[in-house]
């Protein structure tokens, strides 16, 4: 038998890497010996580094569901034989290589704090960030689609249907889906701030921890967001939102250690802002406020005659909004009765979004010059989440 192994060694190596390599080499030579006698020559070389290789362009194509020639595909169409002269071999050997070294960190991805800690892959921290924050990234497009809807395996029945609306592969979808229901497992019994709960337990970006908090929030309150109506509105505006209603009506707003406390809003608050309903029952209450309101615009903007018509119908439409909340159902149809009720009615007026400002700031403002009306705390805190909402929402 004529057998040899050589081993190439970049850095020095561990004493259990050694004790590996030796058995290895001893089952290379084993091995290569059969039962006939026969001689068989084996040359084998090893390459040991302490940095596990990873190519970012091949890691976002496994994350997009590519399959392996897919992505072959991708990488020649790029130039990337010509740039590191290979051959169609090297490339689908070194994309099947790769596709397999990402298959294994998936499991520890899935708890991001064990890539750190585990011993089987050497790779720096910026390469461990860039891999849990790429890892855990979605498609605005998909998360619009599932956003405040239960994500139960109901809602994973129709990731077919969503990839195919979206353009999004179905493998992408099930990851993304798959990450969005273990980070909701994770917090939504966590005491403490939810966004820095989400950070602390999957070592995100401060935005994409943000980001997560918000499909959260949406599917642990079932928020509509898929009626026609609202299909103008972006992910990322429905994230600003819920930030809002989390840093404001949650209970985590006034105690910062209770459990669930930027999960589930604030019940006593929600009770409270029926007593905000004095300002459409008692007519003097509402014209003086409309008094005030239209004293504050005039001759400040060109809607001024809208506004003025309009007062009564507007400030009913928000104050029956607060005075409903504590109902699951018209928390659910927050969203599209802030569409209905109040953005629809003054897009056909042709508002501006200047004019929606000047209007809501007044409107805010004028509520603390009325005299008989008491509830001012409940007020404000009410109309800034209602303000920065409508702000948000005001858009094509």
């Amino acid at each position: 038998m004529s057998a040899s192994a050589t081993f190439t060694a970049v850095t020095p190596l561990s004493s259990e890497l050694r004790v590996k390599l030796e058995n290895y080499r001893n089952l290379v030579l084993e091995t290569g010996w059969d039962n006939t006698q026969n001689k068989m020559a084996v040359e084998l070389d090893v390459f040991v580094g302490n940095t596990t290789i990873m190519d970012e362009e091949v890691y976002q194509l496994w994350l997009d569901g590519y399959t392996v020639n897919d992505a072959v595909k991708v990488r020649m169409e790029g130039g990337v034989m010509e740039e590191c002269e290979a051959s169609a071999d090297v490339l689908l050997s070194d994309t099947m290589d790769q596709y397999r070294t990402f298959q294994m960190c998936e499991r520890l991805l899935h708890s991001p704090s064990k890539l750190a800690n585990q011993l089987l892959f050497q790779i720096p921290p910026n390469r461990q960030a860039m891999l849990i924050e790429r890892y855990y990234a979605f498609d605005d497009a998909f998360v619009r689609e599932v956003l405040g809807k239960k994500l139960s395996k109901g809602t994973k029945k129709d990731l077919d249907d969503i990839g195919a609306k979206t353009g999004v592969t179905l493998k992408s979808c099930r990851r993304q889906f798959d990450n969005f229901k273990r980070v909701f497992k994770v917090v939504e019994e966590l005491k403490g701030p939810l966004v820095e709960n989400i950070r602390h337990h999957f070592l995100l970006s401060d935005k994409l921890g943000r980001d997560y908090a918000a499909i959260v929030f949406f599917a642990n309150h079932r928020f509509e967001t898929g009626k026609r109506k609202l299909q103008y509105l972006t992910f990322q505006d429905f994230a600003f939102c819920a930030g809002q209603l989390i840093s404001n009506w949650t209970v985590g707003a006034v105690d910062n250690m209770v459990e669930d406390m930027d999960v589930d809003l604030d019940k006593e608050f929600l009770q409270e802002l029926k007593e905000l309903k004095v300002l459409i029952t008692d007519k003097d209450l509402l014209d003086q406020h409309k008094s005030l309101v239209c004293t504050a615009l005039r001759g400040k903007t060109k809607a001024f005659n809208e506004m003025e018509a309009n007062f009564k119908n507007l400030s009913r439409g928000l104050v029956n909004i607060a005075a409903k909340l504590t109902n699951t159902k018209d928390v659910r149809d927050f969203f599209i009765d802030l569409v209905e009720k109040f953005i629809e009615p003054c897009r056909s007026d042709r508002w501006t979004a200047a004019d929606m400002r000047l209007y809501l700031t007044h409107y805010n403002n004028s509520a603390h010059i009325l005299d008989t009306f008491k509830h001012q705390a409940v007020w404000d805190r009410y109309m800034v989440v209602i303000k920065s909402c409508i702000f948000k929402m005001y858009h094509d």
